[in-house]
């Protein structure tokens, strides 16, 4: 396992108490499982208290663990007959964003995601989910799909921005963005969306303008990173726990601020520590949001989407 750097203390105990049932089948005259267990139940205690009272910029730690269960992992486990549709039909294809058919339950959906990679290789051919206009453009191709056919959609958010290339800007990243944000508003279907991890900037607006927005626990989602904003603000990115405070960009600021709808709970020691649990959480609550807009009229969807984004933070700031 992959610990973060507050889990420092968390990694010693725990590697300690594997290193003792590793002597233990090395040995097997040795007992140490009594003294391995005292381990186990420090660690937990530990491991309660780390995530009692989580930072801002903790959590954003815990939103980019390497282990966290990506877009590709969620698909895998919740969509049957999962079909990918690839290209933008006009340049190429984006594989940092992942879209295609598929059934959720009985339901047959369109999805679409970000997807970061789980190695070295994957990252770097997904682009560490940073898209590219043309990722955009797919996803446009596969919104309208979803509208001529009549079917749901479902996004997964999991990106720390748009990328920023050269390339992407010669393409026109800014304008792809905006279409795939307007497409977003003028769907005639119900629009349902998850932040699994990072929502960065407009990367991650422009597929998470829906009529339901959820975060998982220790997600986070942001007009810019911490380590951005501190750059701007102060010229120093060594304060990005100063910026991620004042950012409100955790799950529980967004739900006050009514940005978001729902946070979905992740297990102790956030989604990592137990992947099918939290993949199991986010198909529950994608299956409720979407029957909380079953029966609604194509304009009623449209009108509740723009009239959701219109009041986004009016509450916080009559606060």
């Amino acid at each position: 396992m992959n610990y973060l750097e507050f889990e420092k203390p968390l990694a010693e105990i725990e590697g300690k108490a594997a290193e003792l049932r590793a002597l233990s089948v090395a040995n097997p005259d040795m007992d140490v499982e009594r003294e391995a267990a005292a381990l186990d139940v420090k660690g937990q205690k530990l491991l309660v208290d780390l995530y009692r009272n989580l930072t801002p910029w903790r959590k954003c730690q815990v939103a980019r663990h390497p282990d966290r269960p990506h877009c590709r992992d969620y698909i895998e486990a919740l969509f049957d007959e999962f079909t990918p549709l690839a290209g933008d039909r006009g340049f190429a294809e984006d594989e940092a964003v992942i879209g295609g058919l598929g059934r959720l339950k009985d339901r047959a959906v369109v999805v679409l995601g970000q997807e970061k990679g789980h190695d070295t290789q994957s990252r770097l051919r997904r682009n560490f989910g940073m898209a590219r206009p043309e990722g955009y453009r797919k996803a446009i191709r596969l919104m309208d799909l979803a509208d001529r056919f009549g079917l749901p959609v479902v996004t997964l958010v999991d990106t720390p921005g748009a990328y920023p290339g050269k390339g992407a800007e010669e393409r026109g990243q800014a304008e792809a963005i905006a279409r795939c944000t307007q497409k977003c508003l003028s769907l005639g279907v119900p629009l349902v969306s998850v932040i699994i991890g990072e929502g960065g900037s407009g990367g991650a607006v422009a597929f998470a303008t829906a009529n339901r927005i959820a975060m998982l626990e220790h997600s986070v989602y942001s007009v810019i990173s911490p380590e951005g904003c501190a750059s701007i603000l102060w010229k120093d990115a060594e304060k990005m726990r100063e910026a991620a405070e004042a950012l409100r960009l955790t799950a529980q600021d967004l739900k006050k601020l009514d940005v978001i709808d729902r946070i979905i709970p992740e297990p102790l020691g956030g989604a990592q520590r137990d992947r099918a649990a939290m993949i199991k959480a986010v198909g529950a609550a994608i299956r409720a949001m979407l029957k909380e807009l079953d029966g609604k009229k194509p304009e009623e969807l449209r009108q509740h989407r723009r009239q959701k984004f219109l009041d986004m933070g009016s509450k916080g700031l009559a606060a």
